[in-house]
């Protein structure tokens, strides 16, 4: 079992607890990036969706898998923290720019709030994937 599927289905946990909240109405990561991979046409919601889970299956648990030894600390939860904030400084410089929405998406018009809630959903998703990670690890050994 990849140590990036708990951690994806507890943020889709989330974000589908955001939805029913109405939390961050105006402001869709999904929505924007969509503008990236068809500009001027509509791509259905399910395909962003799919490429953030694959990236978050494939490429960030690959990643994680590969630096974990370099990440400082001995628990899941300093090296997910570690690994959040990493991701959190490259999204909100590079992705959120890309899609238009400017560094940190402080273009979206919302002021600090879909960078603090990109930073909260990276450090959960970092956190419970290094946690999984590191416990698995553990396992492994004494199996």
């Amino acid at each position: 079992m990849s140590p990036a599927y708990p951690a994806l289905l507890f943020i889709s946990f989330l974000c589908i607890l955001k939805c029913e909240r109405g939390c961050f109405r105006h402001f869709s990561r999904t929505r924007a990036s969509s503008t990236l991979l068809v500009s001027g046409s509509a791509v259905p919601a399910i395909v962003p969706w799919l490429l953030s889970f694959v990236n978050g299956m494939a490429i960030l648990g690959f990643l994680f898998g590969r630096i974990n030894g370099l990440l400082p600390g001995r628990s899941g939860i300093t090296k997910g923290v570690v690994f959040g904030l990493i991701g959190w400084v490259l999204m909100g410089l590079i992705f959120f720019p890309l899609i238009g929405l400017g560094a940190f998406a402080f273009r979206a018009g919302l002021g600090i709030a879909p960078a603090l809630m990109s930073l909260a959903m990276l450090l959960t998703y970092s956190v419970v994937l290094a946690t999984v990670y590191i416990a698995l690890g553990r396992r492994s050994k004494t199996t």
